[in-house]
């Protein structure tokens, strides 16, 4: 038996969608009237840090209450016969309620929080973050978010793995936000790429050895993974 081919898996808001997980911003941009600059950036919480905690409070009750679909699930099975490693833009932790066993995040996790002046001082943490809540020296926690402004620290080990890929998919995500957007580009030339999204926003010409398919993670994920492992 050789080494197990490599699928690295891209997802992003339209992952968890059909889970029941309110994307970020509705149409206009706003969450309960507020922009979101006044909810995720350093500003923001600067300026109003409880209503920021309060934001990703009610984001982490939603979240106790959904559960992975079955994209989600498929994905769990391509380990049977695939290394498969998931990057994902997303802050739930469905991907790992699913089973699947190599989950990288590069926005952070929402189940987790953070010292506001030790980045490594991390805890999980699913109920309510308040202010008050603190580290051992006395520095507020905060969400483990990467906010608009930030620096992404899991990208360069996600170029990392992306860079092996045998094959890319990539999934629910409009492949306009940067840093993520920009991980395409480094597979090697004619990898195979798979865009799975019901309003894809990149067309097969566009790569590549790309495959466009127009659906939503709960139908394209499953029929995508029996193809491969069928293959």
């Amino acid at each position: 038996m050789g080494a197990k081919k490599k699928i690295v898996v891209l997802t992003g808001a339209g992952m968890s969608a059909e889970s029941g997980l309110k994307t970020f911003r509705d149409a206009n941009g706003l969450w309960e009237g507020h922009d979101v600059m006044e909810v995720a950036s350093p500003q923001g919480f600067h300026r109003d840090p409880e209503l920021v905690l309060e934001f990703y409070n009610q984001r982490r009750k939603q979240l106790l209450e959904v559960h992975p679909n079955a994209g989600h699930m498929a994905l769990v099975d391509l380990e049977n016969r695939f290394d498969v490693h998931i990057i994902t833009q997303n802050v739930d932790n469905l991907h790992e309620q699913a089973g699947s066993s190599q989950v990288l995040h590069l926005h952070g996790e929402l189940f987790k929080v953070r010292s506001t002046e030790d980045e490594s001082y991390v805890l999980e943490w699913k109920k309510d973050l308040v202010l008050g809540d603190l580290d051992p020296n006395g520095h507020q926690l905060r969400p483990h978010i990467v906010w608009f402004g930030e620096m992404v620290p899991m990208l360069e080990p996600a170029v990392g793995i992306t860079v092996q890929a045998d094959i890319l998919i990539i999934i629910g995500t409009s492949m306009q936000v940067y840093p993520a957007a920009s991980l395409i580009n480094y597979v090697a030339h004619n990898t195979p790429i798979y865009f799975i999204d019901p309003k894809p926003s990149v067309g097969a010409s566009e790569y590549n050895n790309l495959t466009v398919l127009s659906q939503t993670a709960t139908t394209g994920v499953p029929a995508l993974v029996h193809q491969l492992l069928n293959s």
